[in-house]
């Protein structure tokens, strides 16, 4: 916004955009000031000037997680995990960095230093959030920063299992199900067993989602968005 003020025998001009330095100039008419600071802010509009970089400096990686921890990852299916992965994030020293001396090098080192303990699907999940943090911090949050990840190497490893339990491993998982101090957990297991549903599925149903005289179980919204009906069996 444009502020023109009447100082002595000038008209003062100042235009400030967040994210951006104040612009500040004098001149003799008020016709003049104002015409200028229109070009002013339609040269900021456009991107032709100049970000403040000065508030980046102020600013940690850490801080930005934080906030999209609070702001934007409570609104995702999935929040309660995202939580989990970025809080434990936070504990790595690159989060102390300001965004100012953060490069692609920085999490390329992170990555390499992930894949020593965990599957490169692993780090591809830990590190997506912090991609979409960026792209959310440049668009919504107004900040004058470039996406490191976008130029980091990830491999897409297929991470999938055709893993299936083997004579007498049912037997065994019930049974120790049977000692667990959670009663739930062998029902969870059979229903798992019965059905494929993923964990996140079985913990949502309810028992107007279940049609017990058609064998029916409908599940509202699953991983891709959609809702589907799976059948029971007897």
């Amino acid at each position: 916004m444009a502020t023109i003020r009447k100082r002595g025998d000038r008209w003062q001009v100042q235009v400030r955009r967040q994210g951006f330095p104040p612009q500040s100039r004098s001149f003799v008419s008020h016709r003049d000031a104002a015409i200028w600071a229109r070009q002013t802010e339609r040269l900021i509009d456009q991107g032709d000037l100049p970000p403040d970089m000065s508030q980046l400096k102020k600013l940690t990686l850490g801080d930005l997680v934080e906030r999209y921890r609070r702001e934007v990852t409570p609104r995702k299916r999935g929040s309660q995990d995202e939580s989990i992965v970025l809080g434990k994030f936070l504990l790595h020293p690159l989060c102390a960095k300001p965004l100012t001396a953060i490069t692609t090098a920085d999490f390329a080192l992170y990555r390499d230093e992930r894949l020593e303990q965990v599957t490169p699907a692993t780090v591809r999940r830990q590190l997506n959030p912090v991609r979409h943090l960026y792209e959310v911090a440049r668009r919504e949050w107004r900040l004058p920063l470039t996406n490191p990840l976008s130029d980091l190497r990830l491999e897409n490893a297929d991470n999938r299992r055709e893993r299936r339990l083997r004579e007498g491993e049912e037997a065994l998982l019930l049974d120790a199900a049977d000692k667990s101090r959670n009663h739930l957990m062998r029902p969870i297991i059979e229903l798992a067993l019965e059905t494929a549903l993923r964990r996140s599925e079985l913990l949502r149903i309810e028992g107007r989602h279940i049609d017990l005289q058609r064998r029916l179980l409908t599940i509202p919204e699953a991983k891709n968005g959609y809702a589907r009906t799976i059948p029971l069996t007897a």
